[in-house]
C-alpha cells in the first residue's frame, strides 16, 4: 500500500470531474484499463472518493461454507469490522453474480462505520434495501441468495481485480453515475487538478457547441478558443 498522503480537498476535487473525464486524464498519464466493467450504482445522484479497502472472494467450498458463522474468524466479518471512515469497500467477487455478495445489514453496517462507497463486481442481496440506506453502492447485478451459496471470503487489503480492472488497497476510488473509476495514489493529486480544469473547458466548449459553433477549432480547442476560455474563466 502506498504511504502517499491523499488530503480531503483532494477527494473533494475528485468529485467534480466525471468519472469519463477521469480516464482521460488517467489516459494521458498511459493507464488505460482504469474503469470498471459492468459495475453500475444501485442508486443514481450519489457520487463518491476514497481510498480502497479491498476484499476477495473465491468459489464456495462446502466443508468450508457449511458451518456456523463465527464473527471472529470470517474473513467477510472481519474486514467489516476493520474497513475505517472515508474507506469504499471493493470486493473482488470474480464477476459472478450467482449469489449476492453481501446483504443490507452488513452494508448497514458498514455504512455506520463511516465508510465511503460499497463496490463489488457481483451482485448484492436486499439490493433495494442497500439502495436506501444512505451509501454509495455499486454492483454488475441483484441475487437474493447468500453469498456462502457461491462465494468464500479469503482475504482482505491485498491486490484484487474488479470489473476487470486492478485495485490496490489505498488506491483511490471515484463512481458517480456512469460508475467506478480507480485512481492510482501516486496520479490523485495531478489527476484531481487536471480533471477539474478539464471539466471547467469542456463546459465551456459545450456551451459554444449548444450556441451553434462548429467542431473545428472547437473540440479540440485551437488557441483562439482556449484564449476565449481563459477570459471565460477570469469572468466567472
Amino acid at each position: 500500500m502506498s504511504d502517499i498522503e491523499i488530503s480531503q480537498d483532494v477527494l473533494d476535487k475528485l468529485l467534480i470531474p466525471s468519472t469519463a473525464t477521469l480516464t482521460a486524464q488517467l489516459s494521458r498519464l498511459g493507464l488505460w484499463n482504469t474503469f470498471m466493467h459492468d459495475v453500475r450504482p444501485l442508486k443514481l445522484d450519489m457520487k463518491m472518493a476514497g481510498p480502497a479497502f479491498t476484499m476477495r472472494y473465491i468459489p464456495a467450498r462446502e466443508d468450508l461454507d457449511r458451518i456456523p458463522m463465527d464473527n471472529l474468524t470470517d474473513v467477510q466479518r472481519v474486514g467489516i469490522e476493520q474497513i475505517g471512515a472515508g474507506e469504499i469497500l471493493v470486493i473482488d467477487a470474480r464477476e459472478d453474480t450467482h449469489a449476492g455478495t453481501m446483504g443490507n445489514i452488513l452494508a448497514t453496517r458498514i455504512h455506520c462505520r463511516g465508510a465511503a462507497g460499497i463496490v463489488t463486481d457481483g451482485a448484492y442481496r436486499d439490493s433495494p434495501a442497500i439502495a436506501g440506506i444512505g451509501i454509495p453502492a455499486y454492483a454488475r447485478a441483484m441475487n437474493a441468495n447468500t453469498n456462502k451459496t457461491i462465494h468464500h471470503p479469503i482475504d482482505i487489503q491485498l491486490p484484487v481485480a474488479c470489473g476487470g480492472v486492478s485495485v490496490y488497497p489505498g488506491d483511490i476510488i471515484v463512481g458517480d453515475d456512469e460508475g467506478v473509476v480507480v485512481v492510482p495514489r501516486e496520479y490523485a493529486v495531478e489527476v484531481a487538478e487536471q480533471g477539474v480544469e478539464q471539466e471547467q473547458k469542456e463546459a465551456f466548449i459545450l456551451h459554444k457547441i449548444e450556441q451553434g459553433a462548429s467542431i473545428i477549432g472547437t473540440y479540440p480547442a485551437d488557441e483562439k478558443t482556449l484564449a476565449e476560455f481563459e477570459e471565460w474563466k477570469k469572468s466567472r
